[in-house]
């Protein structure tokens, strides 16, 4: 049965969420989009993948930019690319007149590294494909573009129930509209949002800032 009634929200999040919950809460529920170097050459370097397109060659399809859904995890959103080959006893999708294994392949910007939300933001689109389509997906990778390099990444039960966590995470900010705290460290210094967050304040600074702003509401409803 599916876990959520409400609204879809986007599995991408599921990696933002990985990286900081206070920026997926300033996205989700603040609307907040701010642009940095990283982002704009992130986005440049996905150009040539976020075009919708089936590529064939022989027994293998390439899908790009193939949309896919899961009710159970309340989520929706692209795959970069799924390389579907021919198997006899794989799956049926619209795009193959053969059955086929799928793989999903998510693009990401800079050198390889390891980094955990984009492994559950890659297994949660295995999900999906395997809720759709009737079928189990057992591995599939990420590709860094400035490296040219996969890192093949194992669906394994670990991985999958911390999709699912993930996912109940991110519909619990988004139900309760909250704004997580911000815990400073490193990572921030690159963040899209720095200047909007701004992580280093204190808490009690930022308790002051929703008092004050709560008094100039009360003032302009009276």
């Amino acid at each position: 049965m599916p876990l959520y009634d409400a609204e879809y929200l986007p599995l991408s999040y599921l990696s933002q969420i990985g990286y900081c919950p206070r920026r997926v809460g300033l996205l989700l529920n603040e609307r907040i989009w701010l642009e940095s170097a990283d982002t704009a050459k992130g986005r440049k370097e996905h150009e040539n993948v976020h075009t919708q397109r089936i590529e064939r060659r022989g027994s293998q399809i390439k899908l790009f930019e193939y949309a896919v859904f899961s009710d159970t995890l309340g989520i929706s959103g692209k795959c970069d690319l799924i390389e579907a080959q021919k198997e006899p006893s794989g799956c049926r999708i619209p795009a193959a007149e053969f059955p086929v294994i799928l793989y999903p392949v998510e693009f990401k910007h800079g050198k390889l590294r390891d980094e955990q939300e984009y492994k559950i933001q890659l297994c949660a689109q295995a999900v999906c494909l395997e809720e759709m389509y009737h079928t189990t997906i057992p591995e599939g990778a990420i590709f860094y573009i400035s490296s040219h390099r996969r890192q093949p990444v194992e669906f394994n039960e670990p991985l999958r129930r911390l999709v699912c966590e993930t996912a109940k995470e991110l519909h619990r900010i988004r139900d309760t509209l909250s704004i997580p705290t911000a815990d400073y460290s490193e990572k921030c210094r690159r963040c899209s949002l720095l200047e909007y967050c701004m992580p280093s304040i204190k808490q009690s600074a930022h308790a002051y800032c929703e008092q004050l702003t709560a008094e100039a509401q009360e003032v302009e409803m009276l």
